[in-house]
């Protein structure tokens, strides 16, 4: 009954911005550590930011100074703002939660164009 539903992703030009929503649902939010992870074709899945349930963070070295993730707990919801996009930053962002079991969202689309 675990599910994260994420919306925000979509086609932007290098150096512009995005915000990725994942709303949560069927856990115990609050209490769980939440993260984002990205895939480009070919590539590893790899962390992008994580944030935990006492609110400190941690983020790709890539990604540092231009991605902030955070959270609200009253709305079951991690965001992350995705600013100076490059298009390396090219590939599908998933919502991952942590529990006794890494739970994952269906990923969104981010595509940056150069």
């Amino acid at each position: 009954q675990v599910q994260l539903v994420e919306s925000g992703g979509g086609l932007v030009q290098a150096g512009g911005s995005l915000r990725l929503s994942c709303a949560a649902s069927g856990i115990s939010f609050s209490s769980s550590v939440m993260g984002w992870y990205r895939q480009a074709p070919g590539k590893q899945r790899e962390l992008v930011a994580r944030i935990m349930y006492g609110g400190s963070t941690n983020y790709a070295d890539s990604v540092k100074g231009r991605f902030t993730i955070s959270r609200d707990n009253a709305k079951n919801t991690v965001y992350l703002q995705m600013n100076s996009l490059k298009p390396e930053d090219t590939a599908v962002y998933y919502c991952a939660a942590d529990r006794s079991v890494r739970y994952w969202g269906q990923g969104t689309q981010v595509t940056v164009s150069s």
